[in-house]
């Protein structure tokens, strides 16, 4: 087994199971299959909604991200196999990646080394259209938005307040603001307008919280697209949407079976952003696995302050669901980052800076303790890099607070390096949880955005800008002030400064943007200099993939 192979070479070389096998084990008829190849299928999970839920449901986040890597779905991949090799039934259920940060940073996101989902490229690539489909309801609706405008505007539409943005799966600065409409009347209203990256759309988030097909077009029909000259929301229902973006919809809500190097399950499906978006798969995937597996394990986006937020406030709030235990993933060498060292000599031993990016994971701790009242191990993401005194001390710090540590060897060993990860979490399982949320639905939004800030941030309050603190009154009096809030923040701070590492203490919180997602049933607050189209990095991991002439892709992760 070496460990000079690239993740991609990995996957190539595995051996797989036709998808028929791997639906068997899960106990799924072939009857429910709609195989896309030999190696993916939808299941027909409609068929499957009068079995209870029954699993046990393991939530899997991180710190904050580093540029050195966590590795939350190398972990994920790695305790589900390990969780099987224990003999237990277990099934993963986890996001698609977005072609934004496979072309654009990342370079792939389905997990690494022997811990990964396959068929890989289909994965990180075009896998079963869903993305394609999510872009085109998006779109559909944004064109019978400029349509009814051209024809007539019997609504009384507001150019100049028409909020539905058109999306694109690309990281593409260049749409972020743009011009359109232009050419003369047959050619449609001219108006300013942009784009968001689809997992940032709240066809996106309607999509993977939607529970069904019904409940999916009701949602739909009350995406809220623009408002009146008098000010009156119009609605997608209002332009008679959300029927023709159902029927876009309607294969692609079926979730994705896909399986592991080592032949566990995984239902593979939606993908939001964490940084803009409520970072969770579907429920329709999570419900699904529940009814099939002993035990679930799913993953939430980016770091505990974003992605674990919103998967416990808003997805298992408006889904009835709780997990029954949090594995927190960290590294060595992203904890020396937190402490100040930089990425090129984050290979040395440095217990002075690991010790002063402890608070980083020690915070997030508890954070799923305290205020949510869950329990919680510590997953040690290896590297061979990592000294035994730096283990040692990280294992000494948790134990001060209450909290147990597991050396996760999975990107290596597969799930037999997730043993000891497994153990912990089986354990964990049986302990009774009483799942608690960070602010109460009837407090107003300003108190449920001053409650995150400062009880799962840490910072000293959070302060609105005019503009914002107007769309909160304005969308207070719309009745849309007791849904939860899903705050757009950067990914790598407490804070909504990225360059603030670590515990950041003595802050504040700024909200600059306050917009519904009526359909989704969110609120979203916008704060520091997040965006929801992103750009391309300097060299794109798009430079590095390529195509051989026998077919093979080269240089996807």
């Amino acid at each position: 087994m070496s460990q000079h192979k690239s993740d991609i070479e990995i996957a190539q070389e595995a051996p797989l199971l036709p998808i028929v096998e791997v639906a068997r084990r899960a106990g799924i008829s072939e009857n429910l299959l709609e195989p896309y190849g030999r190696y993916k299928a939808k299941i027909n999970s409609r068929a499957l909604a009068d079995k209870p839920a029954c699993g046990k449901l393991i939530l899997v986040t991180a710190i904050n991200p580093t540029p050195a890597g966590e590795g939350k779905t190398t972990t994920s991949v790695g305790l589900a196999d390990a969780l099987n090799q224990t003999g237990h039934k277990a099934m993963l259920a986890l996001r698609e990646p977005s072609l934004g940060p496979v072309f654009g940073v990342k370079g792939g996101a389905a997990g690494g080394g022997y811990a990964q989902v396959v068929p890989m490229e289909d994965i990180n690539l075009h896998f079963t259209g869903d993305f394609h489909a999510i872009g085109a309801a998006n779109n559909l609706c944004a064109a019978l938005l400029d349509n009814h405008i051209k024809q007539g505007n019997e609504l009384g539409i507001d150019p100049r307040r028409v909020v539905w943005k058109r999306c694109v799966d690309m990281n593409d600065r260049q749409l972020r603001h743009v011009m359109d409409g232009l050419g003369g009347i047959a050619d449609g209203m001219p108006r300013e307008d942009g784009f968001d990256i689809t997992v940032a759309s709240e066809v996106m988030a309607v999509f993977c919280l939607a529970s069904g097909i019904r409940d999916l077009k009701e949602r739909l029909g009350r995406m809220i697209v623009a408002y009146t000259f008098d000010r009156h929301p119009v609605t997608a229902h209002d332009i008679h949407a959300e029927g023709a973006m159902t029927a876009l919809l309607k294969d692609a809500l079926l979730p994705n079976l896909v399986q592991t190097l080592e032949h566990t399950p995984a239902l593979v499906h939606g993908g939001p952003f964490a940084n803009i978006a409520h970072g969770c798969n579907s429920v329709e995937a999570t419900q699904t696995a529940l009814r099939l597996a002993d035990y679930v394990v799913t993953e939430a986006g980016f770091g505990a302050d974003l992605g674990a937020e919103k998967f416990l406030d808003i997805k298992c709030r408006e889904a009835n669901l709780a997990p029954n235990a949090v594995v927190l993933v960290a590294t060595v060498r992203a904890l020396k980052y937190n402490g100040g060292v930089a990425r090129a000599d984050l290979e040395a031993e440095n217990l002075a800076a690991l010790e002063a990016g402890l608070p980083n994971l020690l915070r997030h701790v508890d954070n799923l303790q305290e205020v949510y009242g869950l329990p919680v191990v510590v997953a040690i993401n290896a590297f061979p890099t990592d000294t035994s005194a730096e283990l040692a001390l990280i294992e000494k710090s948790c134990k001060e607070h209450g909290v147990s540590v597991a050396l996760s060897e999975v990107w290596e060993k597969g799930g037999k390096g997730g043993l000891a990860l497994a153990e912990e979490v089986l354990r964990l399982c049986e302990k009774p949880v009483e799942l608690r949320y960070a602010y109460d639905l009837h407090e107003s939004l300003a108190q449920k955005v001053e409650a995150i800030a400062t009880r799962i941030y840490h910072a000293d309050g959070a302060d609105f800008t005019p503009s914002a603190a107007k769309q909160i009154k304005q969308l207070e009096e719309l009745g849309f002030g007791e849904l939860p809030v899903c705050m757009a923040k950067t990914q790598y701070s407490f804070s909504d400064d990225q360059t603030k590492l670590g515990a950041p203490e003595h802050f504040r919180i700024t909200v600059r943007d306050v917009r519904v997602s009526a359909g989704a049933g969110f609120v979203v607050c916008l704060t520091g200099n997040i965006m929801t189209m992103p750009g391309l990095p300097k060299k794109p991991a798009a430079e590095n993939i390529d195509v051989l002439d026998d077919g093979r892709i080269v240089g996807l992760f």
